[in-house]
């Protein structure tokens, strides 16, 4: 989690990708993420826009269904892809208090 924090501020190429549902997104979302739902992932996947070397963060609300999606990214052909552990929870407790829980 600090990795892709520091990541972040030293302006890395780094693709965001929410992967809950659109009501969750609305609650609290890591700024300029791209939502697709982990149901449609498969089907929409190549609206990933991730520039050659770019690491793909997959997250959802506590870091189950970002596993599952980073799976399918990697079967689908992408290299540099992640999990969010814990989720966007943990990044609002750890790393950014002003994104709401719930």
């Amino acid at each position: 989690m600090k990795e892709l924090f520091l990541k972040l501020k030293a302006g890395e190429p780094v693709v965001l990708l929410d992967v809950r549902s659109p009501g969750e997104h609305e609650i609290a979302a890591l700024p300029g993420s791209t939502l697709i739902p982990l149901n449609e992932l498969t089907e929409r996947a190549e609206e990933i826009a991730a520039e050659d070397g770019a690491l793909i963060v997959a997250y959802c609300h506590h870091g189950v269904r970002s596993l599952s999606a980073a799976a399918i990214l990697e079967k689908l052909g992408h290299e540099r892809v992640a999990s969010l552990q814990g989720g966007i929870d943990a990044w609002s407790i750890h790393i950014d208090e002003s994104i709401p829980r719930y």
